[in-house]
């Protein structure tokens, strides 16, 4: 059985803990698009961890981590994050990576930080970790698959032709140096030497181990509001963030996807730029929140910037299940929330003296404002709490409220960092 662990919002939504959690009784678990750019945290035995490109499953050792084909994959970033965790004692996880991945050159990194300063002021809030200008060239048809570090021949021609290419831009657009061809052939022979233990034929081993009626996880990157098409474009980032990219980036039917596991705060944050009609602009307000909000405050993955606040947005996550196709709903942070007296909920825009309660296009989004619905507060501390019925009579109002508002089954509710702070619950909506 495949199921797909997605965001439903901006991302950082805490599908790092809810796919460590399932990874239990997985056997297979897939990164299926992204790079190094954002990242899941996690707590478990072993420690705190942020991992940007391995699957959150790394922790256990009957299970198969793989890097997709369409990731965007940071061959040296892969090996400090492998090196990282085995240092804190994690044993060595089983690593397989798609011969159809392709690499983040050194160059994509460099174009990346160069664009945002020739942009400036109107950038798009890159983490400058070489995304964009990878897959600008994945789709130009001009990026390198791990595949062709396995041919010297077709290597050393392209190195050249791409850096003939690249060098123009570097001259007559940034003013900057120019990319050494021989330098680089000799970089990507390094990546070869790191990941050739690795490579596989990805989508032929997940086709067995369908056959074999294996238990597969797909992990996603970001949330539905960063996706390319379906997001607040231009603030999106350069994959798609969805579930049914899943089948794509991990090279499976997309029938074969039975569960899709869309994960929402209960409350919202977002870094970076873009539309967040529920933040919250009274600093002070949102800066309790984020001090108090995830494992040692709302900071960034990758980044450590930290993230913009805002209060549960119905409009975007009912979108944003939508176009995931969610099955269940993992409600994550609700702990966080336990200070509060009252507790605000974004029902609805205001659309030019209109109320709206339909996701618009990003030009619209900018137009709008929040309706605002007070719920009470519960005031005290849910962590430890397993069963839902034990959670305090306006908590299980605050979830049954959301769940009504999203029309999608709220299954999981996550009351703490840890992998066993989850309590699991019968939904009505649930077919």
């Amino acid at each position: 059985m495949v199921k797909a662990v997605v965001g439903a919002n901006w991302g950082d939504e805490g599908k790092g803990k809810i796919t460590d959690m399932l990874a239990e009784k997985a056997d297979i678990i897939i990164r299926f698009q992204g790079g190094a750019n954002a990242g899941h945290t996690i707590v478990n035995n072993y420690g705190k961890f942020a991992l940007h490109t391995l699957p959150s499953g790394v922790f256990y050792s009957h299970t198969t981590s793989i890097i997709g084909n369409g990731v965007a994959l940071n061959i040296p970033k892969l090996f400090e994050e492998i090196q990282s965790i085995v240092k804190e004692n994690v044993p060595m996880p089983k690593i397989l990576v798609s011969d159809r991945c392709q690499i983040v050159m050194p160059y994509h990194i460099l174009f990346d930080a160069y664009e945002e300063e020739r942009l400036a002021g109107k950038s798009f809030g890159s983490t400058k970790s070489g995304i964009a200008p990878f897959y600008s060239d994945k789709y130009a048809k001009i990026g390198f698959q791990v595949s062709e570090l396995f041919d010297e021949e077709v290597l050393k021609e392209k190195v050249q032709r791409v850096c003939d290419l690249k060098n123009v831009l570097l001259e007559h657009l940034y003013h900057k140096p120019a990319i050494d061809p021989a330098e680089l052939l000799e970089t990507l022979h390094g990546y070869r030497d790191m990941v050739e233990p690795y490579v596989c034929d990805v989508s032929s081993f997940l086709d067995k181990a369908i056959k074999e009626g294996k238990t597969i996880l797909l992990e996603g990157q970001l949330g539905t509001l960063k996706d390319p098409d379906h997001g607040i474009y231009p603030m999106v980032t350069s994959s798609s963030t969805l579930a049914g990219y899943g089948a794509v980036g991990a090279g499976i039917p997309p029938y074969e996807i039975k569960q899709v596991v869309t994960v929402c705060k209960a409350y919202s944050s977002a870094v970076g730029a873009g539309e967040f009609v529920s933040e919250i602009l009274d600093e002070k307000v949102a800066g309790e929140l984020r001090e108090r909000g995830g494992d040692g405050g709302e900071y960034g993955a990758t980044t450590h910037r930290p993230r913009r606040m805002g209060w549960f947005d119905c409009v975007a996550s009912r979108y944003g299940c939508r176009l995931q196709g969610t099955t269940d709903v993992a409600f994550t942070v609700l702990d966080v929330l336990g200070y509060l007296d009252e507790i605000p909920v974004c029902v609805g825009y205001e659309l030019d003296g209109e109320v709206i309660d339909d996701f618009p296009v990003t030009s619209k989004l900018a137009k709008c404002k929040p309706v605002l619905k007070n719920l009470p507060g519960w005031k005290c501390d849910i962590r430890g709490i397993k069963k839902y019925e034990e959670l305090p009579e306006n908590c299980r109002g605050y979830i049954e409220f959301i769940e009504k508002s999203i029309g999608y089954p709220i299954t999981m509710i996550s009351n703490g960092p840890g992998r066993e702070d989850i309590i699991y619950r019968e939904s009505p909506l649930k077919k």
